[in-house]
């Protein structure tokens, strides 16, 4: 990500003394109206001095100004945000791949904190926190008035320390009380097998350093297990919540022989950018399914739609989550850093699915009642957040140009069971056979190796 410091770094320090920026923030006014900047700056210092003179107990400069700045930044969209230096250093440790803490990735709506996914092998995830969950306590502490920030550092601490989480589940008439247990969380970011002695399988729980490298070394592992056997590959994006751009881009270019991957479109012209694949495909030709649900978002969003654009690939599974934005971290000097969103980004057709999600080539539900819940998978979704942007591709007249057909054997996809038969059983971690949308994808990508011309190599655009 990019990092951009000099003048933000200027905003900063003058707000975290008091002073009022006028001239400098005035420069920048979108209509050259600087006599009403000046006077909204004014009214600023006017409360900021208020406060401290009259507030009923002393208030801290420092969280005042921090307060402030982190309201200007939540009141533009769910992503923007301000993070203090202790938040900083967090971020860059999550980023580096290790962190202490539960295990979930969250968002804020309607003043609770909602999770978006558990992070595999985590204390959340073995305590049985579920996408969609909406956080109402911590402690017994409602966290209806604190910032996201805030609620995540007080469920951030060290290994071994407890806290009570009270959860509102969709489906159940009584609160979830749960107690976890911290942990450093070191989260395996791939994990890999092969299915059957002919499919690689391979999951991806998060875009963060370690993901390309490890994608690489599992595929690796999965030849020389599989050897000549191997048929095809399963990408599993599942409730992955994103992560790193350039990984995403990287995850996407070793699929790729050539082509656009994903572009950025941001304010000004001249700042968007735009991401070409390299000669190389480290899966050979296989064919290659990728299972995408309601959770997957982000760069997940980003590798799906690459993929199913060059029809490299097969997108099975539900609607992704929606997220297409990109956040830059811009570091202020002895201050933290703000998270700003920057851009929006497109796939290489030119489809930009925030807030609308990448469709599957195949749908397929993980359980039938996924089916007659509509409404409430749509609220799990980035259109459904408060100030979430717009798609910007909205009632315009010139749609991105549809997808060329898959160009599977014929009769295949019909034989794709949408959902898992009447008294399935439930499904377990554990048995992947329990996997409704795994085993589907399973049986497409052997019923491609069987026909009698199977297609190896997708025509890419």
């Amino acid at each position: 990500m990019r990092r951009r410091t000099g003048t933000y770094a200027a905003i900063g320090a003058a707000f975290a003394a008091g002073i009022v920026a006028g001239p400098l923030v005035a420069a920048w006014a979108q209509d050259g109206n600087r006599a009403e900047t000046y006077r909204l700056l004014n009214l600023f210092g006017d409360v900021f001095e208020r406060i401290r003179a009259e507030y009923v107990e002393p208030v801290n400069d420092r969280d005042a100004i921090e307060n402030a700045i982190q309201g200007m930044l939540a009141g533009l969209d769910p992503h923007s945000s301000y993070m203090n230096p202790r938040m900083y250093r967090d971020m860059q440790v999550q980023t580096r791949g290790e962190f202490g803490g539960l295990g979930i990735e969250v968002t804020q709506e309607g003043g609770y904190i909602k999770v978006i996914s558990p992070i595999d092998e985590t204390p959340a995830a073995r305590a049985g926190v579920k996408p969609g969950d909406l956080i109402t306590h911590l402690n017994g502490n409602s966290v209806q008035g604190l910032t996201l920030q805030e609620a995540v550092e007080q469920m951030r601490g060290e290994r071994g320390t407890s806290i009570r989480l009270t959860i509102r589940r969709e489906g159940t008439d009584r609160p979830v009380e749960l107690t976890l247990t911290r942990d450093v969380i070191r989260p395996q970011v791939v994990r890999f097998r092969v299915e059957g002695g002919d499919i690689g399988y391979i999951r991806l729980t998060s875009f963060n350093e370690q993901t390309e490298v490890g994608l690489r070394r599992a595929m690796q592992q999965i030849r020389q297990q599989a050897g000549n056997n191997l048929k095809g590959i399963v990408l599993d994006l599942r409730n992955n919540p994103g992560g790193l751009l350039d990984q995403a881009v990287q995850v996407s270019d070793d699929f790729l022989d050539q082509g656009e991957i994903v572009s950025t479109r941001a304010r000004r012209s001249e700042d968007s950018q735009r991401w070409n694949a390299r000669a190389g495909d480290i899966a050979q030709g296989l064919p290659i399914v990728v299972l995408i649900n309601g959770g997957s978002a982000s760069a997940s969003e980003i590798v799906a739609g690459a993929l199913q654009d060059h029809r490299r690939a097969i997108v099975l599974g539900t609607k992704s989550f929606g997220k297409g934005s990109v956040q830059t971290v811009m570091p202020i000097p002895g201050n933290g850093a703000i998270r700003l969103t920057t851009a929006r980004y497109y796939t290489p057709s030119g489809r930009s699915i925030q807030a609308t999600g990448i469709e599957p080539d195949v749908e397929v539900r993980a359980t039938r009642e996924e089916g007659n819940q509509a409404a409430a998978a749509r609220r799990d979704r980035e259109a459904d957040l408060r100030r979430a942007l717009r798609n910007d591709n909205s009632g315009q007249q010139q749609a991105a140009p549809p997808l060329p057909p898959l160009n599977l054997p014929a009769g295949l996809v019909e034989r794709v069971q949408r959902d898992p038969a009447e008294g399935a059983p439930t499904f377990d971690p554990t048995k992947p056979e329990t996997d409704h949308q795994l085993q589907q994808a399973l049986q497409l990508l052997r019923g491609i190796a069987a026909s009698p011309n199977p297609q190896r190599r997708a025509s890419v655009r």
